[in-house]
């Protein structure tokens, strides 16, 4: 899913650049509510996960390869604010670096790897909790829904942005078909990675998960009522 430099136009890139801003500056101030003294350490092995598992990729159908995107993963665990900036500060150092993901893209994969994957994600992570039994047990499911829902997503929208800046003339429903049918794939597999993590964190210390608080919440307020 990393776009290198030159596949889209400089005015769509220019675009992405400034909505990738935009949504950095936004994550900035409300990461400050997310993470405490206890949960900060989280974050910043969230990042070391996703980058390791970035660099590993799985084989999906007609010989193309995916990795984990991680968007769904970091909000669940750290939040969407500072899971936008766990995945920004993965982006950067893939493109510095690896260059893996055009420089002069940047601001593309950033849009489409961060921010979409992890309001994405987390937008349906918390439908599917309002949907599900409000229990412990259900964050790692509710989570898998949201990492599979990203990836297809992002997929989607990277068609959009080729179909109005992209530098190669391709038919949009052949796009389309082919994008999103080797990402559902690719969804798959986040979907089934994003469960055993989340379910692993959970198991352990469900308290410093952001996406359990609120069925943590939830306990307490029945053990008090049970015991008044």
């Amino acid at each position: 899913m990393h776009v290198p430099d030159g596949f889209l136009d400089a005015p769509t890139s220019l675009v992405t650049a400034t909505v990738a801003a935009a949504g950095i500056g936004v994550a900035l101030k409300g990461a400050r509510r997310e993470l405490d003294d206890r949960t900060a350490p989280l974050a910043g092995l969230v990042a070391t996960f996703v980058f390791a598992t970035q660099m590993l990729n799985f084989p999906v159908a007609g010989g193309t390869s995916g990795h984990l995107m991680g968007g769904a993963l970091a909000a669940v665990l750290v939040g969407p604010y500072a899971g936008l900036l766990c995945l920004t500060v993965v982006l950067v150092v893939q493109s510095l670096l690896f260059a893996d993901g055009g420089i002069t893209a940047l601001g593309t994969n950033v849009v489409l790897m961060g921010l979409l994957t992890v309001v994405g994600g987390y937008a349906v992570f918390r439908a599917a909790q309002l949907a599900l039994p409000k229990r412990l047990s259900m964050v790692a499911p509710a989570a898998a829904l949201g990492a599979i829902a990203s990836v297809v997503l992002s997929a989607a929208a990277f068609v959009l942005l080729y179909a109005v800046g992209g530098v190669v003339p391709i038919p949009f429903d052949t796009l389309l078909t082919a994008m999103l049918g080797v990402h559902v794939f690719i969804g798959v597999g986040e979907a089934v990675i994003t469960f055993l993590v989340v379910s692993s964190v959970v198991a352990v210390r469900p308290d410093l998960v952001h996406g359990a608080r609120r069925v943590l919440a939830v306990r307490e307020l029945e053990t008090r009522l049970v015991s008044s």
